[in-house]
């Protein structure tokens, strides 16, 4: 198993990271290295094309079916009626594509008009049984979110009551809309907060702090409220992603820091803190029902390497260097539902929050990681092919040499190992293993010797014993009955037995 000398770091260009329409803000994989921004135009401007291609085709379909019907016919048919009649299909397809087209801007329309405040009531009252998400039994969680919800807008006055109906009308709406694909309810959400900023940006006047305020406090409430219906959909192939991923990280194993090139000692007690913080927030991250507390969980972990990084180097970590360590992170951790996590959070987070900032940057690298594990090859790792085909398969290990048989051959640790606190426990376990089975060996050897001896001793004290009987036989003889006074020779000298006298007084 030869594995090359020469060493080369995971190197991305800060430039990959940012969209690639040079807007300057930062881009996602999920929307072909595009920000949201772009990528929600580029979407539209696809659809809109589609649109118009589809009118075109449908007009073209329409002239050649009114050349042949005309030929058909002739001139002894009725020259309105028909054209009326042939016209009706094209009226069908006409009024179907301007539904489309307006879909979008009538489901805003209803979410801010004065009729939305009646439309849900009237609903209700036509049909009292509400969606299964809504009458569902609130958790915990999502009660304590609303009432801090309404504790926040409270201090907004009118604004905040506004605010609380048109949430609550959303929540109603989107409760419904079951048929819609995962992009779908992406567009809807995204579609509300850019109107709700809007709406809150000509009420406070430009101050865009505030607005991003209210605007964090309403993606926890809506978010909380719709998580079981918009996380991992079963429209999605998200959760088959995540299978192929975790069996991707778990075939991975035996990748270690020496391979990613990785600048953290986890010798050093704080370094290795830290690397475990780092595990558990990128873990913890699944259990989190609201996109900005996921992007908070991947902000620590981020800064607990840096912090790693640091410790090891005694400078400040470069970019360079952060992203090999997240890999390294991500292949330790192998967080649950990694991808539909990734992908909850592209869909309905905050759009301003992964365009800029520190939490855009961490999740952006993120991102990035995810591609790299997905696509790391023996080129990628500096190693053989064969040889890492055979680590993948787990044929061998480059953590120890193959052993034929019985417990793996125990070596002192050097190179990787030697500079992984975790690969040097392995290989004490692995020698107390082999210590404490030639201490069973032995302990076994005195259990079955005890076992002779008490044996032998059973049989030499049974044989002592017969001797001894046979030696002094037990002889018993029994007693001879007799009278009291058989024996007394001198009964006669006896003086009479004493009579009771009666004194007269």
């Amino acid at each position: 198993m030869s594995q090359r000398k020469e060493r080369r770091g995971i190197h991305v260009d800060q430039s990959e990271l940012h969209c690639n329409k040079g807007c300057g803000y930062y881009g996602n994989a999920a929307w072909q290295g595009l920000c949201s921004k772009c990528w929600r135009e580029e979407y539209q401007r696809a659809r809109q094309k589609q649109i118009q291609e589809d009118w075109a085709l449908a007009e073209k379909l329409q002239r050649e079916e009114e050349v042949a019907y005309a030929s058909i016919q002739g001139a002894q048919s009725q020259p309105q009626a028909q054209p009326q009649a042939s016209l009706a299909p094209f009226s069908k397809f006409e009024e179907k594509k301007t539904n489309e087209k307006t879909r979008k801007v009538t489901t805003v329309k209803k979410f801010f008009s004065p009729s939305s405040r009646t439309a849900p009531k009237k609903e209700n009252q036509e049909g009292k049984t509400p969606s299964p998400s809504i009458s569902r039994q609130s958790s915990i969680e999502t009660d304590r979110v609303s009432r801090d919800f309404v504790d926040f807008l409270k201090t907004l006055h009118k604004p905040g009551r506004e605010v609380h109906k048109q949430s609550r009308a959303f929540i109603e709406i989107m409760a419904n809309k079951k048929d819609l694909s995962a992009d779908e309810l992406s567009e809807c959400v995204q579609d509300f907060y850019q109107n709700l900023s809007d709406r809150l940006m000509t009420h406070f006047k430009g101050s865009s702090e505030r607005v991003e305020r209210v605007m964090d406090e309403v993606e926890k409430y809506i978010m909380t409220r719709l998580y079981k219906s918009v996380f991992c959909p079963e429209t999605t192939d998200d959760e088959e992603k995540d299978l192929a991923t975790q069996n991707r990280i778990r075939a991975l194993h035996w990748v270690d820091i020496q391979m990613l090139c990785v600048p953290v000692d986890e010798e050093i007690p704080e370094v290795s803190d830290n690397v475990v913080k780092a595990i558990t927030d990128v873990i913890e991250m699944d259990s989190k029902r609201v996109p900005r507390d996921k992007l908070a969980c991947i902000t620590r972990c981020s800064k607990h390497i840096f912090s790693a990084i640091k410790i090891t180097k005694s400078e400040p970590a470069s970019a360079d260097d952060f992203l090999p360590t997240l890999i390294y992170i991500v292949l330790k951790a192998n967080p649950p539902r990694l991808q539909s996590n990734i992908q909850y959070i592209t869909r309905f987070c905050n759009p301003s929050r992964l365009m800029t900032g520190e939490d855009g940057y961490y999740f952006t690298n993120l991102c990035c990681a995810v591609a790299f594990i997905e696509k790391l090859d023996a080129q990628s790792l500096n190693l053989d092919p064969e040889d890492f085909e055979r680590y993948m398969s787990g044929q061998a290990s480059p953590r120890r040499p193959e052993a034929d048989s019985g417990w793996p051959q125990v070596d002192p640790p050097t190179g990787s190992a030697a500079s992984s606190p975790a690969l040097s426990q392995v290989y004490q376990n692995l020698d107390l293993l082999s210590g404490l089975g030639s201490r069973q060996d032995r302990v076994l050897e005195g259990v079955q010797s005890l076992q002779r001896d008490l044996i032998t001793w059973q049989e030499s004290v049974e044989r002592e014993v017969q001797e001894i009987l046979e030696k002094y036989p037990l002889e018993i003889r029994l007693p001879t009955p007799s009278a009291i006074d058989s024996d007394n020779v001198e009964n006669d000298r006896l003086p009479p037995p004493l009579t009771p006298q009666v004194f007269a007084g």
